[in-house]
């Protein structure tokens, strides 16, 4: 684990190579695709419950994203149209 700080969780750094993957828990994956230069390409297979965010898209202030009207329930279960 690397530095912990009173109040911060510590890091665990592994080291993976193309096609390896790391085991979060018994649901999640995440399997190195590629390494091309200081690129790595990761596969993350996750339960649909699990939000998964780049940091940069998670850390983006709510007010900034445009309102979106959530759907309305269908009352039968049937989706809309059918």
């Amino acid at each position: 684990m690397v530095g912990s700080q009173q109040g911060v969780r510590a890091m665990l750094v592994l080291s993976r190579k193309k096609g390896e993957r790391i085991m979060i828990g018994d649901k999640i994956v995440i399997t190195v695709l590629e390494v091309k230069g200081d690129r790595v390409r990761l596969g993350i297979e996750a339960p649909d419950d699990v939000g998964i965010w780049r940091q940069e898209i998670y850390e983006v202030p709510i007010a900034a994203v445009p309102d979106i009207p959530p759907e309305e329930p269908s009352d039968s279960g049937t989706p809309k149209g059918e």
